[in-house]
């Protein structure tokens, strides 16, 4: 028995993060004999032998290996604390883990440090230094840092870290966070020099989505930093910023996170100028929250192309996010100029699509051979032009970087399909793009901005993809920041920065729905608890505008931005808003919203606000009732996001379901089975479709290959997921180019059908951070088989399932140490629920679905008429119905069942017996094989 995987706040070994009310503990076990721990022990010391020992728990039964704090643990300013566990399971095997660690950051320590800025401002970037000399031996040297709007820190010239683009992007009028070093071997007996290089970011450079108007948090660069040396006889030496430092010149002329970088390495840095200290307010200063944004992958291109207007363009074989990297071997003053874009047009370069965002790199050699790349803006780019280029163009010579937030990846997905496992790979691909340090709607033109709908949409996707629980943990603090500056309403991104609409549904209920599915998902009480006054803020501030508008439980009077992007409108690319009613969309959301608030206040035992919450979704329940559906139940919104809402929120009567999952499937067919939805019903779409017991049709809909559908993107060479159904015609010529990025992750939400419906692991409400979850698998054979793994809280789980050409299916489960799991076996098996302990499980049995009709009283009638033969017994059995004009193209996708619902054939007609297997016993079996496998 092995005990893996210690992380505390979900990070490993974390040096000056941020630790909220006190860190949580959290580790795996491998290898056991045992299915689960029976108790467990955590010591905490100030050395790695555990000599000075602080805390020890003893074998408590309580602790939970998913998280666990110590909050009487007393935390002690820049102070590395050691902690390991010792697991003894129900087996009675006992292990200890090797040592962990976390490190404090400075806390309320007082900043000895000043706000430094250079005297004189200019375009060209600036590098603050001071020289020091170390005379003693050192026992360690920490840096606490940060730079505005981006930096670099070296010692002597050398990186201090591999982070790339910090501090990163924050709120930054509400909190600055500042980065903690452990420098201690790049300090060297002597002189030596701490060097800040600094850049514009998304602080002080061209970034907002108002291009009429520059925004920026300020205008000056600045940094502040503490270099704290301990030295080896107990005393310490601290290098503050302060106006001892001095200011020098970079070679980097210019930057901006929308227009690139300019760098001439031919400039030389002058005299070293004085700097000044600059008002900021230390009180703004806070430990990181987020782990860095690193380089986590190196591509190669893969062809250069010499276009037909003559342009030499680099193929990257996939849209990434972050640097172009390439050998310099050009004489002193040779000029480098290279432009980014993400898609061709009839074979040559191009970049209208980025708008105003020029995403340039130009670069002044030298002379001197080296690598060269940017450092403060990335670009969203499969292709890239060489526009000057003094150099022989060797496809060795470049290197694509690939920048995201490092966060470990948790999940692995892969299907029989390989146009499927492409959608998978494009909606990962879309992910890392966009989670540079925030989640953003895209990553290349002049936007990339934090929009809360996406990022609320995108969440179960990307946590069964990586661990995000420290990244959308930052995005939600970040979030009730800036809400508490609007009176509880939610900006529709975060941060806000120049953006002043806010407000809309779906985008603002990000403050109710990220956390309850943070908590869900991670079970980390403590951060529910941070939350909860975000999330009541948020109801709260819906229903002041329900008061403002007559008080009648709807949400009105408010602009939304409604169901993005959906094709139930006339003109799809002009009317962005979708085709379903606001008012109605608002109000869902009023009461979704509520009854996520009513489910946290139950959970932090805060029963009478979790009551008064409860009664006010069920008002507003009411109130969508009385006036979007009729007394016998039809919803009076007619489109297929309105279903789907209605359906997945669940604030129908129980009676009326079957008449909305009825009126859905209908709305679906007569679409010719495609979907019309946008930002708001795509999500919910297939996992409604299976909740409904319609999984045949949430297959269909992922399998569907024309437009609009998933595979269409995959079709047309996709490599990540786009913003819209159509970014590019079925001619290869882009749709639009005001609002188009083909880098959009949104519509990848259908990964989390894959996982959660598909393969079948679901997490559960009631069992927070899945010690207990369900496995739940819907297979089909359209697809053939699946194998997934997700690393979970509690361990990894897999879920494997297949059909042979035998007519067999198998499955296999497995559970993770101290995990239990709530098995529904699919395929006609015995669907009695299952519970599973930890281990591995395999079952093989005849399926269900080998075993059905090839054409049956639900197959859609145009199926039907595809098989000559089962024409004619249809015709002789209902001679009425085929004998009616057009009765074909009338019935369309509706099946023999539909028609019995809607009365044009009677439930009890003797005709029905025997008919589909008289339909099935001439079926055309090409035919029919195909339909099998559609």
């Amino acid at each position: 028995m092995q005990i893996v995987d210690l992380a505390t706040n979900h990070l490993t070994n974390p040096l000056g993060y941020a630790l909220g009310g006190s860190p949580r503990f959290s580790w795996m076990v491998e290898g056991a004999k045992g299915r689960a721990q029976k108790s467990a022990r955590i010591e905490v010391a100030l050395d790695e032998a555990f000599t000075t020992l602080l805390y020890d728990t003893g074998f408590d039964p309580s602790l939970s290996s998913i998280c666990t704090s110590l909050p009487q643990l007393a935390l002690a300013p820049r102070t590395r604390y050691y902690w390991r566990v010792s697991v003894l399971s129900d087996a009675d095997e006992r292990a200890t883990s090797a040592p962990a660690w976390f490190e404090t950051a400075k806390l309320d320590e007082p900043w000895q440090a000043r706000w430094i800025s250079p005297v004189q401002q200019e375009k060209r970037h600036p590098i603050l230094f001071r020289d020091f000399k170390v005379e003693k031996p050192i026992r360690q040297a920490r840096a606490y840092v940060c730079g505005l709007g981006l930096y670099t820190l070296t010692l002597s010239g050398v990186p201090t870290s591999k982070d790339c683009l910090t501090p990163g992007l924050c709120a930054y009028d509400k909190w600055l966070p500042y980065q903690s070093y452990d420098v201690t071997g790049l300090i060297v007996p002597g002189e030596n020099r701490i060097q800040i290089q600094l850049g514009n970011g998304w602080y002080k450079g061209r970034y907002g989505l108002d291009i009429t108007r520059e925004y920026h948090y300020g205008e000056d660069f600045a940094a502040i930093c503490e270099l704290i040396l301990t030295f080896e006889d107990g005393t310490e030496q601290v290098i503050a910023s302060d106006t001892r430092w001095q200011s020098l010149r970079s070679c980097i002329l210019d930057s901006s996170i929308f227009d690139g970088e300019r760098r001439d390495d031919t400039l030389l840095p002058g005299e070293a100028c004085a700097v000044r200290e600059i008002a900021l307010d230390k009180g703004l200063l806070q430990p990181r929250r987020n782990p860095p944004v690193r380089i986590m992958q190196t591509l190669s291109p893969v062809a250069v192309i010499h276009t037909p207007a003559g342009e030499t363009v680099l193929d990257m074989g996939q849209n990434m996010v972050g640097w172009l990297e390439f050998t310099c071997r050009a004489p002193k003053g040779s000029e480098f100029y290279l432009q980014f874009g993400e898609v061709l047009q009839d074979g040559n370069f191009y970049r209208d699509n980025m708008r105003t965002a020029l995403c340039e790199y130009h670069y002044v050699s030298d002379g001197k051979p080296k690598a060269v790349r940017p450092t403060f803006t990335f670009y969203g780019f499969r292709y890239v032009k060489l526009t000057k280029w003094p150099q022989d163009v060797a496809l060795s010579d470049f290197r694509g970087l690939v920048l995201y937030t490092t966060l470990p990846a948790t999940g692995s997905l892969l299907t029989a399909n390989e146009k499927v496992n492409q959608l998978i790979q494009n909606t990962l691909w879309g992910q890392r793009g966009n989670f540079v340090d925030n989640p953003s709607d895209c990553p290349q033109r002049d936007e990339r901005m934090g929009w809360t709908g996406d990022a609320q949409i995108f969440f179960d996707t990307a946590a069964y993809n990586m661990d995000v629980y420290p990244f959308y943990s930052k995005y939600c603090y970040d979030l009730a920041r800036e809400q508490a500056a609007l009176e509880g309403c939610v900006p529709v991104v975060i941060p806000k920065h120049d953006v002043t609409q806010k407000g809309a549904c779906a985008w603002g209920d990000a403050a109710t729905i990220i956390p309850w599915r943070l908590y869900v998902r991670y079970g980390d009480v403590q951060l529910l608890q941070e939350q909860y006054p975000s999330m009541k803020a948020w109801v709260d501030y819906i229903r002041s505008r329900d008061r403002e508008t007559g008080d009648t439980r709807l949400w009105r009077g408010d602009f939304h931005y409604g169901d993005w992007l959906s094709l139930d409108v006339e003109d799809p690319v002009e009317e962005r808003f979708g085709g379903t009613d606001h008012v109605y969309l608002a109000s869902c959301y009023y009461y979704y919203s509520a009854t996520l608030v009513s489910k946290a206040a139950q959970v932090l035992g805060l029963t009478a606000q979790s009551q008064s919450y409860a009664a006010l979704a069920e008002e507003v329940r009411a109130a969508i009732l009385n006036v979007y559906c009729t007394p016998t139940g039809r919803l009076a919104v007619n489109t297929q996001t309105a279903y789907v809402l209605a359906l997945y929120m669940d604030f129908l009567p129980p009676e009326w379901r079957e008449q909305a999952a009825y009126d859905l499937t209908q709305k679906l067919k007569q679409a010719d089975y495609h979907l019309r939805t946008g930002f708001i019903g795509t999500p919910y779409l297939c996992r409604v479709l299976t909740d409904i017991g319609r999984n045949d049709i949430a297959y269909r809909l992922l399998l569907q290959e024309d437009f609009p559908s998933w595979l269409y993107q995959v079709n047309m060479g996709a490599t990540t997921i786009w913003e819209r159904w159509n970014s590019i015609l079925p001619d290869g010529s882009i749709s639009d180019t005001g609002m188009n990025s083909l880098n959009h992750y949104s519509y990848g939400s259908i990964v989390q059908w894959l996982y959660q419906y598909a393969a079948g692991i679901v997490p559960l409400e009631e069992a927070p951070g899945m010690r207990r979850f369900a496995i739940a698998p819907h297979p089909d054979p359209a697809i053939g088989w699946i194998q997934a793994r997700y690393k979970a809280p509690s361990g990894e789980i897999t879920v494997a399932w297949a059909y042979d050409e035998a007519g067999q299916f198998s499955l296999e489960v497995s559970v993770p140490f101290g995990a239990q799991a709530t098995l529904t076996l699919p395929e006609g098996a015995d669907s009695t629920p299952k519970v599973l302990y930890a281990g591995h499980y395999r079952w093989q049995y005849p399926a269900l679905s080998a075993q059905k009709l090839p054409l049956d009283l639900d197959t859609p009638v145009l199926e039907i008429y595809r098989h000559p033969r089962a024409v004619k017994v249809l015709e002789a059995a209902f001679p009425e119905l085929t004998g009616m004009m057009l009765f074909d193209m009338f019935a369309g996708q509706r099946s023999l069942n539909d028609l019995i619902r809607d009365q044009f054939i009677a439930p009890d007609d003797s005709r029905l017996n025997g008919l589909p297997q008289a339909l099935s016993a001439v079926a055309d079996e090409k035919e029919a094989r195909q339909k099998r496998t559609r």
